[in-house]
């Protein structure tokens, strides 16, 4: 039994103990949830750098006591080199995934706490910039023990990231792969965030943290310059949303692939399954993955070249159709092209009302794997998912956001609950989200033990080339041979919890002030509170 903690007071949950620690300190001194998680951030991109850092984006959904849930988009854009033609020239037929020429889009991660920081002090928070992070500062000096994580993937990506500017020098000391437990610092990082607690952290964009930043882009060539962090900034939109018998349901908007989150969840309902964990639960969300994969790669892009109707494809009469196309006894064919993506999913509750459900990335891991020396930022590879054909969905041009596998999400539930959740895992993200969603929610799961249960995916993650059906090994043999029957292209991996299937949490605030968190045990993190 995978059991939740309960507080009275708030909570956050999140991959890493250490931004655990970070976020439970901001709530023992008072602070809100908002500010929790961004303590919580900015640890985790010291403390957890294989899967985010402050060279990445991040995507905020909160929701403020009086109910309304806003949204920040905290996603660069490409850098205004970074064109098909510069690209065609040096001879590529696709974006790098690693190195110089694949750091082409701004990172807008700390665009996205400045707006948080105000959304924290709209609802009263007062905790100083330079106390939220203070953990950061501490952990990128005095160095934090390698993960068994990061040791793993340290050594399974090293021939591509080794050669990428400052990737030895920061992540293979001595040359060599770090055992877990070794510890490693990033005493540039320290500093980095240190004059930011100083300076603000509008810096990073416009002040002397800019020209550190936009020095080093240009000394490995990367596309963006010092205009383009001028230029940057985080904004706010809608969340999406959709109604179902359970509640209201958020997620973001494009360029993320939330529409896929809420379609998936939307379909399934329309299936009247009766119990989880049987055939018909995992095929009908299998399949409804399929149907909701096929809406987003034909809809999601830059929310400022959206050509469809969101509030449409998420009516009720789009839904039941879409449903109706799904089979109960056969497997769609499949694969369709799918997007990889390594991300940290964090999230904080209060009893005031306030909740968080935040998503943070660098796209691959370790991201583009280049390691700026004046400032220790590692550099995403998010814009490796623009296509160099000009006529594509999401093609490259300067100053336009790529699309994104990120989406935080968050359910107000009928029975007065809020729920705020997430995970990472690239493909696996909406899948994932739906799992915890309709375990806890929709059949009862205790809140740990739906986080815990067996997970699948449908597609790939972690840089994976396959797109088969993976199915963590604890699945009932049954439910495995009816998936096979079925035409799922099904294959059972050797572990009980495995990192394929992603790092999910949740968080909850219950009607009478009470809060509940929980996360992965395939992580190496948890939930805490006061």
């Amino acid at each position: 039994m995978h059991e939740s903690i309960h507080c009275g007071r708030g909570v956050v949950a999140a991959p890493h103990s250490l931004a655990v620690a970070a976020g439970r300190q901001i709530l023992a001194e008072g602070g809100n949830a908002v500010e929790a998680a961004l303590a919580a951030a900015a640890a985790i991109a010291v403390v957890y750098p294989h899967m985010n850092h402050l060279g990445g984006d991040g995507f905020w959904l909160i929701r403020d006591p009086s109910g309304r849930v806003r949204y920040i988009e905290a996603c660069g854009f490409a850098g205004e080199h970074a064109t098909v033609s510069a690209y065609r020239a040096k001879g590529y037929d696709a974006i790098p995934t690693r190195g110089p020429l694949a750091a082409l889009t701004v990172p807008g991660a700390v665009g996205g706490w400045a707006l948080a920081l105000d959304a924290a002090k709209a609802v009263g928070g007062r905790i100083p910039l330079a106390e939220l992070l203070a953990p950061a500062i501490g952990h990128a000096r005095a160095g934090v023990p390698v993960t068994r994580s990061q040791a793993a993937l340290t050594a399974q990506k090293r021939a591509e990231l080794e050669d990428a500017p400052g990737f030895a020098a920061t992540f293979l000391p001595g040359g060599k792969v770090p055992e877990v437990g070794q510890v490693l610092s990033n005493p540039r990082l320290g500093d980095t965030l240190e004059h930011l607690s100083r300076a603000g952290l509008d810096d990073f964009y416009r002040g002397d943290i800019a020209r550190e930043l936009a020095a080093d882009l240009e000394r490995i060539e990367s596309p963006v310059t010092r205009r383009d962090l001028e230029r940057y900034k985080a904004v706010t939109r809608a969340p999406l949303s959709v109604k179902t018998a359970q509640g209201t349901l958020y997620n973001a908007p494009p360029p993320t692939q939330g529409l896929a989150s809420l379609l998936i969840l939307a379909l399934f309902e329309r299936l009247n399954v009766k119990r989880a964990e049987d055939f018909a639960y995992v095929h009908g969300l299998v399949e409804a993955t399929k149907r909701a994969f096929l809406v987003r790669d034909k809809v999601v892009c830059d929310f400022d070249h959206l050509k469809h109707d969101l509030a449409a494809l998420l009516s009720p009469a789009a839904l039941d159709a879409d449903a109706g196309r799904i089979d109960m006894r056969r497997a769609l064919p499949w694969p369709q092209p799918a997007a990889q993506g390594d991300t940290i999913w964090l999230g904080a509750t209060d009893s005031s009302g306030l909740s968080v459900s935040y998503i943070q990335s660098i796209f691959f891991e370790f991201g583009s794997g280049c390691v700026l020396p004046s400032t220790g930022v590692l550099m995403q590879n998010r814009g490796a998912s623009f296509s160099l054909d000009a006529n594509a969905l999401n093609p490259l041009v300067p100053g336009r956001r790529p699309f994104h596998t990120l989406n935080p999400a968050m359910a107000e539930l009928r029975d007065g609950r809020v729920m705020a959740y997430g995970t990472m895992g690239g493909e696996g993200q909406p899948q994932t989200q739906a799992m915890v969603f309709t375990r806890h929610v929709v059949y009862g799961q205790p809140l740990g033990t739906a986080i815990a249960a067996p997970r699948w995916l449908l597609g790939r993650t972690w840089g994976s080339v396959q797109t088969n059906l993976r199915l963590e090994n604890r699945f009932d043999d049954e439910v495995v041979s009816a998936l096979k029957s079925a035409g799922h292209d099904v294959e059972v991996l050797p572990e009980a919890f495995s990192d394929t299937m992603g790092h999910a949490g949740a968080v909850v605030l219950h009607p009478k002030g009470s809060v509940e968190g929980a996360h992965d045990p395939r992580a190496d993190g948890g939930a805490d509170g006061v």
